[in-house]
């Protein structure tokens, strides 16, 4: 889809009068420049529409129907200065083709977009109808205007997708971090590619095909991101009715009184209730461990293990793969415990990690992901 627009423009390049093709990199580029701040600035740019893709696009489709409707009307009739009117409508025709093509790659990328749960940048206005001057020839300015609008939008709609990704995904890459989780993501432009080594062709690159690339490896290094959370041991194990009865650390020993190291946090809960896995993985035990009870663990990436302990049933099994959120256990009260509870463990190794900041940084990243 990028190779068709990029030959489209060249084939417009080589039919539209220099100055006004110049005119409309000119305002492309600034379009580039000027996103940023109009992002920051414009209430109905900087908003991101949750859940509306799909009306977004097809409310600027309706516009660029709108378009075309305008400029066959414009080619339609007939004017004094037929000669110059002629031209620049043909001009123009060109260029809603490329605001069409253009219009593609952003629809392509919105959908992506979507499928990552993020959202679209709203594209607004109406494209205006081209009023009569005095002489009774159409205002051909200002359709072409609102064509280059179209384009600036689109250009707009591109970088705030690209905004988004990246800011969720140095957001999780933080919260990552403060974890000790290293996140292998794909580097930008070299994710599935290949081909023979060939000398460089003298063609000129297409601006807006780089820009579209640079916003799909911001979505790939997202969706990245995203996975390499759902593979982290950060989210609740349990849900419902339940209370954390125990913290991790040094505590008095609930049989003998005496001060003894907690190697997790405990959920005090009804027996039977259910127990999720903590993230994506692959059952690694099942099983009693001694004081422990009945025991599930989890292996999951980056070496790190998830145990649910003190368990009336095993509902997994040893080599399964499990997702967040995979029924893996029922609460019990077996081993070394005075009631019913979950007893749940995170660790590296031989050695045990605090679950608290592991939670917590769930919690954060849910609110940043829209699931909290």
């Amino acid at each position: 889809m990028f190779r068709r627009v990029e030959q489209g423009q060249r084939a417009i390049r080589a039919g539209i009068h220099p100055a006004l093709f110049y005119g409309m990199f000119a305002v492309l580029l600034g379009g580039n420049a000027l996103s940023g701040t109009a992002l920051l600035m414009a209430p109905d740019i900087a908003r991101l529409m949750g859940g509306q893709n799909e009306l977004v696009v097809t409310a600027y489709e309706d516009r660029l129907a709108q378009m075309r409707v305008e400029i066959d009307r414009l080619h339609s009739r007939s004017y004094a200065q037929a000669g110059d009117i002629n031209l620049q409508l043909q001009e123009l025709s060109q260029q809603q083709d490329v605001l069409l093509e253009q219009h593609q790659l952003v629809k392509a990328l919105v959908e992506k977009a979507d499928q990552l749960g993020i959202a679209s940048i709203e594209m607004r206005g109406t494209p205006p109808v081209a009023a009569p001057t005095i002489s009774g020839n159409p205002d051909v300015a200002a359709t072409a205007a609102s064509v280059n609008q179209m384009m600036t939008e689109t250009q707009q709609a591109m970088v705030g997708i690209a905004s988004a990704a990246n800011e969720r995904t140095d957001g999780i890459v933080s919260e990552m971090d403060r974890l000790g989780i290293a996140l292998e993501l794909p580097e930008a432009g070299l994710s599935g590619v290949g081909g023979p080594l060939l000398e460089a062709s003298d063609g000129e690159g297409s601006p807006m095909i780089d820009d579209a690339n640079s916003v799909m490896d911001a979505l790939m290094r997202y969706k990245a991101a995203r996975d390499g959370v759902n593979s982290a041991p950060v989210h609740m194990p349990i849900s419902g009715n339940f209370r954390q009865s125990s913290t991790f650390g040094n505590r008095s020993d609930p049989f003998t009184g005496r001060k003894a190291f907690h190697s997790g946090l405990d959920f005090a809960a009804a027996s039977g209730t259910t127990v999720f896995s903590a993230a994506d993985g692959v059952v690694s035990f099942v099983g009693d461990r001694s004081g422990y009870g009945k025991v599930v663990e989890v292996r999951h990436a980056n070496g790190i293990v998830s145990r649910y302990a003190h368990l009336s049933a095993q509902l997994a099994r040893e080599g399964q793969k499990v997702t967040t959120g995979t029924p893996i256990a029922k609460v019990g009260s077996t081993g070394r415990s005075t009631g019913p509870h979950l007893h749940f463990e995170v660790r590296r190794g031989e050695n045990a990690l605090d679950p608290k900041p592991f939670l917590d940084a769930g919690k954060r990243l849910g609110v940043m992901l829209g699931q909290g």
